[in-house]
């Protein structure tokens, strides 16, 4: 079974090659639609940032009054080993940040950047990763706070600007809410609860969160709501004491600020029942558990998705084009090396060195012999067929003593069943052969520069695959043509003669003739010399196939495109190797990312169902 860890893991890989990608969450963003995440709902001032914290256990977010989160902010937490702790944001891809005071500055400043120094909000994601081995593998979306009344410096339009952009994040079928409500509330009145009831009426994607429980009043407590009583979610409700305001002044670690929590809910007579379930270590823990059903269930639309990008972006690297510089010889001596390049792992393809090659012996070991049993034998030498053929080869004169003609007639018949397995085999190497010739020209690094070149590989390689197939389908067919041509006599000569039953006179009518023990007999003798027949077939079609086919890839791919391309003018060459620096930037760039979904497809195959 693939651990949890390695499935959520995997699923943030793929989200951030959404989001270099340009793919951030947004509306029409497909493949992130169907990559499930965490997102974070809750009023200002009701303790999401605290709740975020401990699940990190980092002090990392801003803080203040009113509105503090003005974008949102996409968490991905990646558990190590072990090592240091960092952070690393997407629009600073090279720099590694240690200091978590570091971070939050950041992201302070990368809120100013967009929304300038005032209380305006932003639908432009930051995006935020933090390796530690305090963490569980998860993807959170802070959400700004929902507030109902627009204060100074804010549009009056900041009410709605806001719900509509939490709504926009939950409202997406795979979307978890986190619906955070503090306990000194009426949970009545809780703006993520209202929200999260209006996008998941059932309650299925939505885990409630009840912060400030410390601070309820004295005689009271929340064990309505957190054992379901109050408002019941599919979810079990979980219970949160976030740091004081004197522990944030005091810089208490947020490690320790665990284990006061989980002895909060330990020593507590309203709670202790409970604290199993309760605290900001178990949130996480039940939340990536979540996560990990949902993305099993999700499997095959994801795969689906990512399949629909690597179209996508392969066919937007076919429309790129490419110029470099140089004279004509040493364009064509980068053009040789990295055709060979290409024939070097193709080869390797075909001996072992690299998967793929061990297909074409499936297609002799497995689909030809199949496809010869399938053959329709049986039907074909029934006595009603074998009656039929014997019946129209006699003609007015019935055979004497061996219906010969009948006989050439049936072998013959049966013989040219055989052309459609023989021709099957060369099509299913031929594919076979081009499928690695499409694999090799994606594995040669040299190559990913120049789509054009790519191409042109490509039409040569399969130009000469088909010139192989043409040669291969003549000579399988002419293996079965000569079986027909010349048949083994030795074969009817020791077969045993037919009793003769029919006394010293002869005079058995002519229609004893066809009666069904003597053509039962003729169809038994042709069924086994085609089963004979057959059994060389088996063991020279594939002789056939290499010889014609896998032989000629190994030793002549692009023989003919060489002498082509050796004949080709400085011109000529240059387009074949033609790209600018700005479109170079940017094949580069999809290159890795088409790289990074072609390893999560890999990965997802590899894990999901162990």
């Amino acid at each position: 079974m693939a651990t949890m860890e390695s499935l959520i893991g995997l699923v943030n890989r793929i989200q951030r090659a959404c989001t270099v990608l340009g793919d951030h969450g947004g509306e029409g963003s497909s493949l992130w639609e169907a990559l499930p995440s965490v997102a974070v709902v809750g009023g200002q001032s009701s303790g999401k940032s605290s709740v975020l914290e401990s699940i990190v256990g980092r002090d990392f977010l801003p803080r203040g009054s009113g509105i503090v989160t003005r974008r949102p902010l996409v968490l991905q937490l990646h558990k190590t080993e072990g090592g240091q702790e960092y952070a690393e944001f997407l629009h600073a891809p090279r720099k590694r940040f240690t200091d978590f005071a570091a971070v939050r500055k950041e992201i302070q400043d990368e809120t100013d950047r967009i929304t300038g120094k005032t209380k305006h909000i932003s639908n432009i994601p930051i995006h935020l990763s933090i390796y530690s081995p305090h963490v569980v593998n998860l993807t959170l979306i802070d959400l700004p706070g929902l507030t109902k009344v627009a204060v100074e410096g804010q549009p009056e339009s900041i009410v709605q600007d806001i719900e509509n952009m939490v709504r926009s994040y939950v409202e997406k079928p795979n979307s978890i809410i986190l619906a955070i409500s503090p306990a000194n509330q009426d949970i009545a009145t809780s703006d993520a609860i209202k929200l999260a009831r209006d996008v998941d009426p059932t309650g299925e994607r939505t885990f409630g969160v009840l912060t400030k429980l410390d601070l309820m009043d004295k005689g009271t407590n929340a064990q309505d709501v957190l054992e379901g009583r109050s408002y019941r979610l599919q979810h079990p409700w979980v219970g949160i004491v976030n740091r004081s305001q004197a522990d944030i002044n005091k810089n208490v670690d947020m490690l320790d600020a665990r284990r006061k929590e989980q002895e909060y809910f330990a020593n507590s007579p309203d709670y202790g029942h409970l604290a199993h379930k309760m605290g900001s270590e178990y949130l996480a823990k039940l939340l990536s558990k979540h996560l990990e059903s949902v993305i099993r269930a999700r499997i095959p639309s994801i795969i689906a998705l990512i399949n629909k990008t690597i179209d996508e972006l392969e066919a937007e690297l076919d429309r790129l084009g490419r110029p470099i510089g140089g004279d004509a010889g040493a364009q064509l001596y980068t053009i040789l090396d990295m055709c060979r390049a290409f024939d070097r792992i193709f080869k390797e393809h075909l001996d072992g060195g690299r998967p793929g090659g061990d297909r074409i012996y499936g297609v002799f070991d497995n689909q030809l012999p199949a496809a010869l049993k399938k053959l329709p034998f049986d039907r074909h030498l029934s006595l009603q067929n074998v009656r039929k053929v014997i019946s129209e080869a006699d003609g007015y004169q019935p055979h004497l003593i061996a219906p010969e003609q009948g006989y050439r007639r049936l072998i013959d018949s049966s013989l040219s069943y055989f052309k459609g397995p023989a021709e099957a085999s060369v099509d299913a190497v031929h594919f076979v052969l081009k499928e690695l010739v499409r694999k090799s020209i994606g594995e040669t690094e040299e190559l990913k520069r120049f789509p054009s070149l790519q191409a042109d590989i490509a039409a040569a390689a399969n130009e000469a695959l088909e010139r192989f197939r043409d040669e291969g389908r003549k000579t399988v067919l002419r293996l079965v043509e000569m079986e027909a041509s010349y048949l083994t006599v030795e074969f009817f000569r020791k077969l045993p003669t037919e009793p003769d039953n029919k006394g010293p006179n002869n005079t058995a009518p002519a229609i004893d003739r066809y009666n069904e023990n003597h053509l039962r007999r003729i169809g038994s003798n042709v069924s086994a010399y085609i089963g004979m027949v057959c059994d060389t077939l088996r063991n020279t079609i594939p002789k056939a196939v290499v010889h014609c086919q896998v032989r000629e890839a190994k030793r002549n791919l692009l023989n003919y495109f060489y002498a082509q391309v050796g004949s080709r003018e400085k011109k000529q060459l240059s387009a074949m190797l033609d790209e600018d620096p700005a479109l170079m930037e940017k094949r580069d760039g999809i290159a890795k990312k088409l790289e990074l979904y072609k390893s999560a497809r890999n990965e997802i195959d590899s894990v999901a169902w162990k």
